[in-house]
């Protein structure tokens, strides 16, 4: 369900957009504005998704109220006016309704904004199933599960060595083994290693990257599938 406020200085041009809003299954007007000061207001204490912003109207316009609404908000312009259309979009607006506002036409704005949500929902969701967060002192990183070779023990340290860096975390190999998907495996009671970027093997070591790295006796089993 979308969260949405509606700004706009004409009392109809407001019902209308309400009377649209509950006819929608995807859309929820949480609030109506008459005064873009008051709206404002509500838009810094009230993180929301979509914004229905009538462009001219008095003490504010709708193009100065797009410039101090944070960008994480979609924005859609109504107007009477349709020479405003290009400046509206150089602000990023989302759509662009032109008064008399027909149920269609919003349905297809409503349609558009929601597109873009679940994408970027499905691109957040598959971002985090492909990252990992590592602590380092006081810092945390951020990394690509593709981006790691191995990891090798350091004394009470996990050292991640990436395709273009080394962190160490205080952690555990049992530690670093939880946070890993199946595709990392312990060979040697100092290293995991990322099945995926083994390179070759032979009767004691794995390669990756010209690293020569030791497997023991104990850790052999998880790595007959790669012969």
């Amino acid at each position: 369900m979308i969260e949405a406020i509606i700004i706009d200085d004409e009392p109809k041009a407001i019902e209308l957009l309400e009377t649209y809003c509950s006819r929608s299954n995807d859309i929820l007007c949480v609030k109506s504005f008459r005064n873009p000061i008051e709206a404002l207001q509500f838009i810094e204490n009230n993180p929301l998704q979509l914004i229905f912003v009538d462009i001219n109207m008095p003490n504010l316009s709708g193009i100065q109220l797009a410039k101090l609404i944070p960008s994480e908000s979609y924005i859609i312009f109504t107007t009477a006016y349709p020479e405003y259309a290009v400046e509206s979009y150089d602000l990023n607006a989302t759509d662009y309704l032109l008064k008399p506002i027909t149920y269609q036409r919003f349905l297809k704005a409503i349609t558009k904004v929601s597109e873009i949500i679940k994408k970027e929902s499905e691109l957040k969701s598959k971002s985090s199933k492909h990252t990992i967060l590592i602590k380092s002192g006081y810092e945390k990183h951020k990394l690509f599960l593709d981006d790691i070779l191995y990891l090798e023990k350091d004394g009470n340290y996990m050292v991640y060595h990436t395709i273009e860096k080394k962190i160490m975390a205080r952690e555990t190999i049992n530690n670093a083994l939880e946070k890993l998907p199946e595709s990392f495996v312990q060979i040697h009671k100092s290293y995991i290693v990322s099945k995926e970027k083994i390179e070759r093997l032979d009767k004691k070591h794995v390669y990756i990257k010209l690293k020569k790295i030791p497997f023991s006796a104990t850790y052999k089993s998880v790595l007959l599938d790669l012969k």
